[in-house]
């Protein structure tokens, strides 16, 4: 069977050297400072405090390698220069610094910042959205030229792209984004980027990114998805037309007592087919695949039995998720917010939930 044209090209000039591949730890066990960087009214100010230096100490010790720091660029910058508040610059290097003491990756992104980027998408290339692209990431490139390979750049979140002419727009804001980090000199000339499939949908991007932006650079991209489905057992609050909300996922761990919210699509078996999916397109070619964000919410208004059945169920699913990506060569990151079903507090850096940190750092679910 023939190839089509576009993975002979990817073949033939994206093929990472086997070294390459461990720019992330073997097995990565990664986490998300959600909702703590990145709220458009400032660091702290949504669900999550500030960061603490103790809560990263804690994040380290309980077995994570790598952290995902959302960020918002555009909230913290001049709206007429684009240039980015040095304070805010300062509060993301102080982040970074405290992972760097505990021997951490770390991925610092452009996130949903109000959605500047990601939900303004078009079929042709908005020059004020390039021109921030350029100057936002030529500052950070700049800022932290002198780290390491410890450091990544990540390009986008969540880009809401539909078509091959959306594909193409955010193609040309990679390119931009790219460009710019090379410029800058010191380790960013190497410096591994990542850039996100269209919506970071596997679907999505397994049908849309025929290609990957240029880099003057070979073989130091990354490709970002993330994973929430089934959407009704990982996310759904309130049951909806198109669905219910599931509260039980898994083999062996449905409920014979309250069956209508057993999950009836999205269990391991298509796991598995979806994360192939990227294995194929990606991993297969040596383009390293960041599952950049997972997680399903605790059913917390469960009582007795029910709540235990969704508790194991829930713990089983997030085994599943890192082992599964780990098996296709997947890097995958837990999505971690204050709230029920929270892995740390925020507070105190303590351990909130030992059984979900356990599954998420390479340990056995306990039955």
């Amino acid at each position: 069977m023939k190839r089509p044209i576009f993975l002979l090209a990817l073949t033939c000039l994206l093929v990472l050297p086997v070294a390459a591949q461990a720019q992330l730890p073997n097995k990565t066990y990664g986490w998300n400072l959600g909702n703590t960087m990145e709220p458009p009214s400032g660091v702290g100010t949504w669900s999550a405090p500030a960061p603490t230096q103790a809560l990263i100490e804690a994040v380290a010790k309980a077995g994570f390698n790598v952290i995902r720091i959302p960020c918002a660029w555009n909230s913290h910058a001049d709206k007429t220069n684009y240039q980015i508040d040095p304070v805010y610059m300062a509060q993301v290097k102080q982040v970074i610094d405290w992972c760097y003491a505990k021997h951490l990756y770390v991925i610092i992104n452009e996130h949903w910042d109000g959605g500047w980027l990601e939900n303004h998408i078009t079929d042709t290339v908005n020059p004020e959205i390039d021109a921030k692209m350029k100057s936002y990431w030529t500052q950070i490139a700049t800022s932290f030229a002198q780290y390491d390979d410890h450091l990544l750049f990540a390009g986008a979140n969540e880009p809401n792209v539909k078509n091959a002419l959306q594909m193409a727009t955010l193609t040309a804001y990679y390119n931009t984004f790219i460009a710019a980090v090379r410029s800058c000199g010191g380790n960013n000339t190497h410096r591994w980027l990542v850039v996100q499939g269209p919506s970071t949908d596997i679907d999505k991007t397994d049908q849309l990114m025929k290609d990957l932006p240029k880099d003057p650079t070979k073989s130091r991209l990354m490709v970002e998805i993330h994973y929430y489905s089934p959407y009704n057992y990982c996310g759904l609050e309130a049951d909806q037309s198109w669905g219910k909300m599931f509260y039980y996922w898994g083999k062996g761990y449905h409920s014979s007592t309250d069956p209508t919210r057993n999950s009836t699509w999205g269990e391991e078996d298509f796991m598995d087919a979806q994360f192939q999916k990227m294995t194929a397109k990606f991993v297969d070619l040596g383009i390293p695949v960041l599952l950049g964000e997972f997680g399903a919410m605790k059913r917390s208004a469960l009582t007795g039995a029910d709540l235990a059945l969704h508790l194991a169920g829930r713990i089983h699913f997030h085994k599943c998720v890192v082992d599964s990506a780990q098996k296709h060569g997947l890097y995958p990151f837990f999505w971690d917010v204050p709230g029920s079903g929270q892995a740390f507090d925020r507070n105190t850096g303590a351990v909130s939930d030992p059984d979900i940190v356990r599954v998420l750092t390479g340990g056995v679910a306990r039955e």
